[in-house]
C-alpha cells in the first residue's frame, strides 16, 4: 500500500508540469490558459504558437508520462505499477498542484505512458486518432476514440488479466470525460475543426 501511494504521489507531481503553460510563458510572457481554446495541449499550442511549441509541448507531455511510468515500475513492479503511473500522471495533467489545477485533457500523457505499459494497443490507438483527426479534421474526436479503443485493445490481448484492462478502462474513461466539453461541441456540429492549410502555410512561414 505505502509502494502504491508513492508512486501515485510521484506520477501525480510529474504530471502536474504543464509543458505547454511553461513553454508559453517562457516564449510570450504570457500564460497558452488565456489564449486561444484556454487547453495547455498540443493542439491550442499549435494553432497558437506555431509547430515547434505544439511539437515540444508534445514531446513534454509524452516524457513526464513515460517516466511516471518507469517510476511505478520500478517502485511497485510490471504492468499493474506502469498502470499506477499512467493513472498518477493522468490526474497531475489534468489538475495540476503548481498551477492552480488547471490543466489539460491527458491525450499526449496518457498515450506516452501507456505506450511503455501497452506498447502495441497503445501504437494501435494513435493510429486511430491519427486517421479520425485526418478524415474529420476534428483532434476531438480522434481522441475520445483512441481513449475508448486503447483499453478495448489491452482487453482483447489481456482478457486473462482483469485488473489491468478495467485500470486502462478507467483512465480512458476519465480522458474521455475531459473532453466533456468537446463532446457537447461534436454532438451540436461546433466544435472547431484543424485546419491542415494552415498548417501547411505556418510550415512554408517556418
Amino acid at each position: 500500500m505505502i509502494k502504491t501511494i508513492l508512486t501515485l504521489i510521484i506520477a501525480y507531481l510529474l504530471g502536474s508540469i504543464s509543458t505547454g503553460v511553461v513553454l508559453s510563458r517562457i516564449v510570450t510572457g504570457k500564460d497558452i490558459r488565456g489564449e486561444g481554446s484556454g487547453n495547455i495541449g498540443t493542439t491550442n499550442m499549435l494553432r497558437v504558437l506555431g509547430r515547434k511549441m505544439a511539437l515540444f509541448t508534445f514531446i513534454g507531455d509524452v516524457l513526464k508520462g513515460i517516466v511516471a511510468v518507469l517510476i511505478g515500475k520500478l517502485i511497485v513492479g510490471g504492468e499493474f505499477g506502469g498502470l499506477l503511473g499512467v493513472a498518477g500522471s493522468l490526474l497531475g495533467h489534468t489538475y495540476p498542484v503548481f498551477f492552480r489545477f488547471r490543466g489539460g485533457k491527458g491525450i499526449a500523457t496518457g498515450f506516452g505512458s501507456l505506450l511503455f505499459v501497452f506498447p502495441l494497443e497503445a501504437a494501435a490507438a494513435f493510429a486511430l486518432f491519427l486517421l479520425l483527426t485526418y478524415l474529420t479534421h476534428y483532434v476531438s474526436l480522434g481522441s475520445v476514440a483512441a481513449a475508448l479503443a486503447l483499453p478495448t485493445f489491452v482487453m482483447i490481448t489481456h482478457f486473462d488479466q482483469p485488473l489491468l484492462f478495467i485500470l486502462t478502462y478507467a483512465c480512458g474513461l476519465f480522458v474521455v470525460f475531459n473532453h466533456r466539453s468537446n463532446i457537447k461541441r461534436l454532438l451540436t456540429h461546433t466544435e472547431r475543426k484543424l485546419d491542415f492549410n494552415t498548417l501547411k502555410k505556418q510550415k512554408k512561414d517556418n
